[in-house]
Parts: structure tokens; C-alpha cells; sequence
């Protein structure tokens, strides 16, 4: 049984449909990459996922739990973690204060994300305000972390980061694939670096899904089609 399936999800912003169409599943220790252009609804169907928008049609199954009307802070709990767009550190509070604000029992503790990003350990005492951008996303993935998801899912979590640091980001990920323990929803525009860790893909245009399988399997004419310029 898949960990998150969903199934003919449509959604809405008041009067105007984001969402028409959109399948995907995730099975237990999975990486899926979720792809496509600008504005086609990858983050509208992450705030689907997460309960922060609820679809109006289909369904939403997480661990075979239908999520219809459930609100984000029982998604979080049932296991879902986010690393959302843009970071969103809460910037006047200390990085050791914002990793452990939802943190809940598990594996990953302050140890565990010490040991994945030192330079957390380093500025644990300082202002998230006062990182630079690449040590606030290393904060969101370790914020995320320590709710001890089943599903983390990082939107954008290279986006706008020099290259030094999206290459340990990238690492990041690929270290929490190889020792698995949780399935992953990676949203990004790097083709090279998904095909490297993704196990599947879904291409969404214009709110629909329009292609799915395993990512070995996605040609140059399909991503030519729906991830081209």
C-alpha cells in the first residue's frame, strides 16, 4: 500500500480552480521528484499534501487515512514534514529554539542534525536572522527533521543558494535517501540532480499530472514537452 496517494485532486483558490487533475503515489522509503514549470501547481499541491489547502475534489490518502477536512497540525503529526518555499525560518528566535519548536520523539534529534549539518551546531546560539541563506534552508531541513517525519517533503530547497551550498543540500538529500527511514517529495528545477536520486517522477502542466514513472524512464522529448522553456 502507498504511503501518500493521491487521486483525481482538484483545488481551489476561492473562484479560481488551481488544481483539475492530479495523481501521485509514494511508497514507503520512495523518492519521488514532483516536476514542472513555473505556475503549473507543484506548491499548490504540496499545500494539498499538507492540509494547508483542502481539495474540493478527490482524494487525499495518507497512510490509508483519507485526509478530507483534516487540518495541517494532525497532518504533521500523522507524519508529514515540511520544508517549504522560501525557507520561513522564525527569524527572531535562535537556531536551537526554531529546531526544536515542533520537534517530537524519534530518531532525529539535535544530535542527528548536528551530525548532517555542523554548521547548525556552530550557530545554535545565534538569531536564524543573522544566517546567510543557505545555513536558513540547512535550518528548515533540520526544523523539518526533527518532527520525525514518514514523508518529508522539501519544495524549492535549493532555489536562489549558490552553487557550493545547493551541492550540500543536494548531498543532504542524497544521504537521507541512502540511509532511508522515510520517503521524500523533492520539488525542484534540477533535472541532473533528481535523476540522481529521485525512484519516480510526476510532470504536472497546468494543474494536471501529464506523466508519470520511474525517473530512469523520462525521455528528453517528454521533458523537452512539459519542462522546457
Amino acid at each position: 500500500m502507498s504511503l501518500l496517494k493521491l487521486s483525481h485532486v482538484s483545488a481551489f483558490y476561492g473562484p479560481s480552480q488551481a488544481l483539475f487533475d492530479v495523481h501521485l503515489s509514494i511508497d514507503e522509503g520512495e523518492v519521488l521528484a514532483l516536476m514542472g514549470r513555473n505556475g503549473m501547481g507543484k506548491t499548490t499541491t504540496v499545500k494539498v499534501i499538507c492540509r494547508m489547502l483542502h481539495n474540493r475534489g478527490g482524494k487525499v490518502l495518507f497512510d490509508g487515512q483519507d485526509m478530507a477536512g483534516m487540518p495541517s497540525y494532525r497532518a504533521a503529526r500523522a507524519g508529514l514534514g515540511l520544508v517549504p518555499e522560501g525557507r520561513r525560518c522564525f527569524p527572531n528566535l535562535t537556531v536551537h529554539e526554531n529546531l526544536i519548536a515542533a520537534a517530537r520523539p524519534g530518531p532525529w534529534d539535535m544530535r542527528a542534525v548536528a551530525d548532517l549539518f555542523p554548521q547548525l551546531e556552530e550557530r545554535r546560539s545565534q538569531m536564524a536572522l543573522s544566517l546567510s541563506g543557505g545555513e536558513q534552508q540547512m535550518l528548515a531541513i533540520g526544523r523539518a527533521l526533527m518532527t520525525n517525519p514518514r514523508l518529508l517533503v522539501l519544495d524549492e530547497a535549493t532555489e536562489g543558494l549558490a552553487p557550493v551550498v545547493r551541492q550540500e543540500i543536494w548531498a543532504a538529500i542524497a544521504r537521507l535517501k541512502r540511509e532511508g527511514g522515510m520517503s521524500l517529495m523533492v520539488i525542484d528545477k534540477s533535472l541532473r540532480e533528481l535523476r540522481g536520486i529521485a525512484d519516480s517522477a510526476v510532470i504536472l502542466d497546468k494543474g494536471r499530472s501529464v506523466w508519470h514513472g520511474a525517473i530512469g524512464e523520462l525521455t528528453s522529448d517528454v521533458t523537452d514537452r512539459h519542462l522546457g522553456v
